[in-house]
């Protein structure tokens, strides 16, 4: 597809990297002459130096032209703008980052006549996100699929959990478990397990399973943690802000510690709830003050990557029991705060970027067989992908899957039939209609008929 991107910055430029490596046909617009270059001397893209919500600029990135047009500036203004003037000169699709709340509040009544097809808050995605980690401390981390029928939780297999040593294949008759195992990271390796993997101490599993089985299990294997009541949220940007509504909404005690006094005021009037601390983050003897060691979640998020790493360390460093999750935007610190033993190191760029991606895919695909959801585990290294099977799926539906020559590099999940998951075995089939997980170390998938060879 031909695709404009305005803005390359974190978000714009994760997506152009992530569209060229699919093979589509990007044009990048930033008013930098300095970030046009960078994008064109690393990908495969026609660059435009200038304002994206000018109509000038748009007529030589050929918008009208374009199958989608993503508007990721800094200014919600100027993106919302683009993304309009975009669809009057005759683009397919349109998406806006919006980020500011007051605008948020709004946007299900001004999308349709805004002609959007969607827009997307990183902020607020980081929130959710981060919320459903501390709502299950036992996660380092965790997705839903199939409307919340299905989850897939990442966890690490500590020592004397009895996993080590057993087979994936012996799994449920060892702990009567209805689950799998559909990936696992060991050390930097990751893998697609098949029935003969064996589990050691330390590694990173990802489980997919019924909620409700996800719990009872976590139970039997000494991994349940209790549930969080009081949680400290370092940094007080729109991050802090939507998750600390969503927490006191609630009624889960929380403490924002913020240095910037005036943005404590407004935060006192937007989360009366909350407590507000205004103090830097770095002072220790500041944060065992206002009773970090009490505190059953710690979520670092500053501005600074290298600031949060640091402070989720320190916060882990307090007690196993803590829940402690940190947000690092910068993809090679996030597999530095994951060495570090951090359990849950997030990017909010990573995440708005896959749901853009998801939309992509959708787009990309026939009517009836697409992505429905899209997700990343094992450091961004596994895909998981829920697939609904329409009409167009020939050579999969019907077929029982020990017939199917499936490729090597992923895994059947889990099937969603009529609202109920089945975890898949040989003799099973897929049926139209169904949902279908699928979990990959390969890229590009973006049709159910993908995973045949």
């Amino acid at each position: 597809m031909k695709i404009v991107i305005a803005g390359s910055g974190k978000v714009g430029g994760e997506l152009v990297q992530q569209l060229c490596q699919e093979g589509h046909s990007v044009t990048v617009i930033d008013v930098s002459p300095a970030r046009v270059e960078e994008m064109n001397g690393q990908y495969d893209v026609m660059g435009i130096v200038g304002n994206c919500a000018t109509l000038q600029v748009m007529q030589d990135a050929q918008v009208s032209k374009a199958d989608l047009m993503i508007a990721t500036t800094a200014s919600d203004e100027q993106n919302l703008l683009a993304c309009l003037l975009a669809k009057k000169l005759g683009a397919q699709h349109t998406i806006a980052r919006v980020r500011d709340p007051q605008y948020v509040g709004q946007m299900e009544y001004l999308t349709e006549d805004l002609g959007l097809s969607m827009y997307v808050n990183p902020e607020y995605s980081a929130a959710s996100e981060i919320f459903r980690l501390l709502r299950f401390p036992s996660a380092q981390k965790l997705e839903v699929f199939a409307g919340g029928r299905v989850e897939i939780v990442e966890v690490t297999v500590p020592e004397g959990s009895g996993l080590a040593g057993v087979t994936l294949r012996d799994l449920p008759k060892a702990f009567g478990a209805r689950i799998l195992i559909c990936a696992v990271q060991r050390g930097e390796e990751v893998c697609i397990p098949k029935g003969d993997f064996i589990l050691e101490d330390g590694d990173k599993i990802s489980i997919t399973a019924e909620p409700n089985e996800v719990t009872r299990v976590f139970k039997k294997w000494g991994l349940l943690r209790k549930k969080v009541d009081d949680v400290m949220l370092v940094g007080g940007g729109l991050i802090s802000y939507y998750l600390g509504r969503m927490l006191c909404g609630i009624g889960t005690r929380t403490v924002i510690v913020e240095r910037d006094a005036g943005r404590c005021r407004e935060l006192c009037e937007l989360l009366p709830e909350a407590t507000i601390i205004n103090g830097d983050s770095t002072d220790h003897e500041l944060l065992g003050e206002v009773g970090i060691h009490n505190m059953d979640g710690v979520a670092a998020l500053t501005g600074s990557d290298e600031e949060n790493i640091i402070l989720g360390m320190y916060a882990d460093s307090l007690g196993e029991a803590r829940k402690v999750v940190v947000k690092v935007n910068n993809g090679n610190l996030v597999r530095l705060g994951e060495r570090a033993g951090l359990e849950s190191v997030l990017s909010p760029k990573h995440i708005t970027a896959n749901t853009i991606l998801r939309y992509v895919r959708g787009m990309s695909n026939s009517l009836d067989s697409n992505v429905e959801a899209l997700h990343t585990f094992c450091s961004g290294q596994v895909e998981a992908l829920e697939f609904s099977v329409g009409k167009q799926a020939e050579g999969v539906a019907g077929i029982p899957l020990k017939e199917l020559k499936l490729r090597h590099d992923l895994l059947l999940a889990c099937i969603i039939r009529d609202g109920r998951p089945i975890i898949p075995g040989g003799g099973d089939i897929i049926r139209r209609g169904d949902h279908v997980l699928v979990v990959t170390t390969a890229e590009g998938l973006n049709d159910i008929t993908d995973i045949l060879e």
